[in-house]
């Protein structure tokens, strides 16, 4: 046998392997809901027709060649007016880089920043690509405590206990994948002052900032004095675009601090040639124009919240806290005895009850014994759902 590499074979994703053993299912005739994979393109929700229409149009207007490796300029410049209209940041299009979606500005960022043996500071939980891509540069995902009976705000003295002299670089979710939570300002202040006491630079990753409940999401880029900020974003979340896999990134680097980095980052981006242009074209509609589609989509979402965050309140054995961004909630498993983990927890629901949710431990550490829901879809999907994780419930407690 050809053997792979240990880099390759390491990698895990929890959000897309517990769909094997729902596709055995599916095979057989039964129907699965899926409440794993946060796309809202698969169900009611679409980009805004201006951007669709953008999309079809640069196509046919023959904008299918290759683009700039940092991004088009007029993209560049559609992103520095977005956020400096939402975050007021003081940034030029030479700051902003275009990418494939917040994976791919991960991949760079890491790339040019890790050497083997280095660490950076990870939320826990945390989206999968962040411990996974670190260890795929030979370097350590470092996971720092986020607080669940704090609505899970980061622990800023865990984080300080984790630092030394490999630390890179801090990592913020924000609103955050998988708990939902929003950052408080002061705690990002404090993770500012902690990363300038160690010369760290902060990576905030943002593509669910204007998915909030209550409350408003706030940069650290917009806060920064000195401490240098990678910001990401994208067009898969608050703009529905998914498929299109479209990102970008921009520094917010007062004191140039970034400059080697950069340049790393500028090779790499070189060697992947460019972002999809005719896409770019798309975001820039998205970008300038119009978001009156976020109300309504927003007021969908906050509905199905409160739907999933009431039902799964009612059911025995789990607790959850009540997330105040994005579309993910991630319920605790109170009642432990019937199972050895969250994953044979979320298996045994799947083939029980065959509802598909995330074992919480494919988030870190701190995701053990909790599991994660997309509520997406309607109400009246979700209804079926929480119904069938009912019966399973009461039936698992009641053995």
């Amino acid at each position: 046998m050809i053997r792979a590499s240990e880099r390759a074979m390491g990698i895990e994703y929890a959000i897309r392997d517990v769909v094997l053993p729902a596709r055995e299912l599916e095979k057989k005739g039964v129907k699965v809901i899926r409440l794993n994979i946060g796309d809202p393109g698969k169900y009611d929700f679409q980009p805004p027709k201006h951007m669709r229409d953008a999309y079809c149009r640069a196509i046919q207007e023959g904008h299918n060649y290759y683009g700039p490796s940092e991004g088009l300029p007029e993209m560049r410049e559609a992103v520095v007016q977005r956020e400096r209209e939402k975050n007021g940041v003081d940034i030029t299009a030479d700051d902003v880089r275009v990418t494939a979606a917040v994976t791919e500005a991960l991949q760079l960022i890491f790339g040019s920043l890790l050497n083997p043996g280095d660490n950076i500071l990870v939320p826990s939980p945390s989206y999968p690509p962040y411990v996974g891509l670190v260890k795929f540069y030979a370097a350590e995902p470092r996971e720092y405590l986020t607080v669940e009976e704090n609505g899970w705000q980061p622990d800023v003295d865990d984080m300080r206990k984790r630092i030394d002299e490999r630390t890179k670089a801090i990592a913020l979710i924000n609103p955050n994948n998988p708990t939902g939570a929003l950052y408080e300002k002061k705690t990002i202040k404090e993770i500012l002052d902690l990363a300038g006491e160690y010369g760290l630079p902060v990576i905030s990753d943002e593509i669910y900032d204007l998915m909030t409940y209550a409350g408003k999401h706030v940069s650290p880029g917009s806060l920064t004095k000195d401490v240098p900020v990678i910001v990401m974003n994208g067009m898969s979340k608050v703009y529905f675009a998914t498929g299109w896999r479209l990102g970008y990134f921009y520094y917010v680097d007062p004191e140039n601090k970034l400059e080697e980095v950069r340049e790393a980052i500028d090779k790499m981006a070189r060697i992947r040639i460019c972002p999809s242009t005719p896409a770019q074209f798309a975001a820039i509609a998205g970008l300038t124009g119009s978001m009156d589609y976020l109300e309504d989509y927003m007021a969908k979402l906050k509905e199905r919240r409160d739907y999933i965050y009431k039902r799964l309140q009612e059911i025995p054995g789990i607790s959850t806290t009540k997330p105040q961004g994005a579309f993910y909630i991630f319920p605790r498993i109170e009642e432990r005895s019937k199972w050895k983990n969250d994953k044979e927890f979320v298996l045994d629901a799947l083939h029980e009850a065959h509802v598909l949710f995330v074992h919480g431990s494919g988030f870190g550490k701190a995701g053990e014994w909790h599991f994660r829901i997309v509520f997406l879809p309607p109400v009246e999907v979700l209804e079926e759902a929480m119904n069938n994780f009912e019966t399973f419930m009461k039936k698992r407690l009641a053995e």
